[in-house]
Order: C-alpha cells, then structure tokens, then sequence
C-alpha cells in the first residue's frame, strides 16, 4: 500500500507540460543553431567574394581562401559548444560542474596535449602572417609539394609522385616558398675544357633568346637570360651558370625546355658535352720525355697468373 501510494502521489505531481515545455525549448535551440550556422557560413561566403573581387594581388586569392575554410571551422565549432550549453541548462542539467570539470581537464589535457597546443598556435601564427597558401609550392620539415589545405593543426602537401603528406604545425620551423611574385630558374651547363666559353655563353644567350620569343614561353620568362659566367672548374668540364626570371612555378618547365634546346644546339654546333673520363699520366724524366706505360709487363703477370691456375 505504501508503495501504491507514493506512486499516485508521484503521478499526480507530473506534469507532462513542463517536458513539453522543455522539449520545445532544446528544439528552439537546435534551429536557432542551424540557422546560425548556415548564416555565419553565408556571410564568410558573401565576405571571401568581395575579398575576391576587390584583390589588388591574384595570390591573395588563395589567401582569401584558406581564411574563410578557417573561420568556417572555428565558428561552425562556436556554435555547436554554446548549443550544447544551452541545452543541458534547458534540460535542467547544472553547467557550472561541467564547467568547472572542464577547467581541470583542460588543465591535464594541456600538459599531456602539449604538441597539439603548439600545432594550433603555430596554425593561426602561419595563417596571420600568411606564410603559406593553399595552391603554394612549399617545401615544410623537408617535405617538398604542393599545399592542398591548411588548417590550425596541420599542413597537407601533395609531392611529384602523388603522395600525401599531413605535417603538424609544431613541425614548421622554416617554410621555403616557391611560388611568390616570382622565381629563378638557376641552370649550370657542363662543357668541355677545349671549348671556347665565350663562343658557348654567347651559344646560350640565343637560345635563351629564342626561347623568349616562343609564344608558349613568352609569358613564363619574364627576363632575358642572365649569364652569370664560368661558376667552377668540374673534373672533366668547365661549369657555366646562368639563370631565368620566370613566373612562380614556371622554373621547372622552363629549365626542362632550355635544356632540350641547348642539347640539340650543342650537337648541330659541335660543342662537346663532356663525360667523366681518366687521363693516366706516365710522368717525365728530367730530358722531359715521357717512357712508354709498362702494359706488357701487366699482360705477362696476367698469363703467368692464368697459367699457375
């Protein structure tokens, strides 16, 4: 009997309104949210068009880019945490608890998450003073490729054989950019020590010439050639270095080709391109003639040897 009595007495205290009060509270709060979320994306759209539209600079394109996927996550990430708030205090459920738990554990985790904290601040340090850009050619903890994303914890590059790499912010000490305003494309020629090196640069400088009156090249190179002259002596060839201007990640492409022409150049000139080859050297007597290499002595112990065997 005791027991059926607190049961009427607790199903005469319900009120179903107050949960139906409740759940049309969290249902608010969950299209308050999505409406918030699909208007913040809409205007970081509207934002990153007019960005687009008034770029003085075409790289700050893809500047405009990677910001706005940035603040797309942060804000998405925003408003999903205070629904969340809201909802447990609709519910009836404390948040001051959790809040305080979630300071302790953000406390522990911070010490033990150490590296992931380094990757988001060195994130937002990378996007601020726009170091790298989704479409730069970079080269991050000796990985070189082409950027495809980067968010506040890592940088995902694409190198020339198609492999992805995912690199944590913490790792970036130093970014060397290939595709800013513009790029040199430095090209060392190997030729032989019997050539004349003014005969070969002046050789080079035309088909750099030529080159820049191709319409294919004439808006990759914006420079005529520099020579700079004779770099080094090799072992078997003198080293001359020149270099083009070219337009960001035209350099590869234009060295492939100046090459290919000054090979065929070469070969209708005569110009030797040397290999490595070992000149023996037998010494003089002091008259200054050279003796004969002692080659059938060499052949006589070879025989002696086949023959002992």
């Amino acid at each position: 009997m005791d027991i059926l009595s607190k049961l009427n007495a607790r199903l005469s205290d319900f009120d179903p309104t107050q949960y139906l009060d409740k759940a049309l509270g969290v249902l608010v709060i969950l299209i308050m949210a999505w409406v918030l979320i699909g208007l913040s994306r809409r205007a970081i759209r509207v934002f990153a068009q007019f960005a687009v539209r008034n770029a003085a600079d075409p790289e700050d394109t893809k500047r405009v880019a990677t910001l706005s996927r940035v603040f797309r996550y942060l804000s998405t990430v925003t408003i999903v945490a205070l629904t969340m708030m809201l909802v447990l205090g609709q519910i009836g459920i404390s948040i001051a608890p959790i809040l305080g738990a979630a300071g302790v554990l953000g406390i522990a985790v911070g010490f033990g998450a150490q590296s992931i904290v380094k990757d988001f601040f060195t994130g937002f340090t990378i996007l601020l003073e726009n170091k790298i850009r989704q479409g730069d050619v970079v080269r991050v903890a000796g990985i070189a490729g082409m950027v495809e994303g980067v968010t506040l914890r890592t940088v995902r590059l694409r190198d020339y054989d198609g492999n992805v790499h995912f690199i944590p912010n913490g790792e970036v000490n130093t970014v060397v950019n290939m595709s800013r305003g513009f790029a040199q494309s430095v090209i060392d020629v190997g030729v032989a020590y019997r050539e004349n090196v003014d005969e070969v640069m002046q050789v080079m400088r035309d088909v750099g010439q030529e080159m820049r009156l191709d319409p294919a090249f004439a808006g990759r190179i914006l420079d005529d050639l520099e020579m700079a002259g004779v770099d080094s002596w090799g072992d078997s060839a003198v080293i001359i270095r020149c270099r083009f201007k070219c337009m960001p990640l035209e350099q590869w492409a234009v060295r492939r080709e100046y090459l290919r022409r000054l090979k065929n150049t070469f070969d209708a000139k005569g110009i030797e391109i040397p290999y490595p080859h070992l000149t023996v050297y037998a010494g003089q007597d002091k008259e200054g003639g050279a003796p004969e290499l002692p080659l059938r002595l060499h052949r006589a112990r070879k025989q002696a040897l086949n023959a002992s065997a």
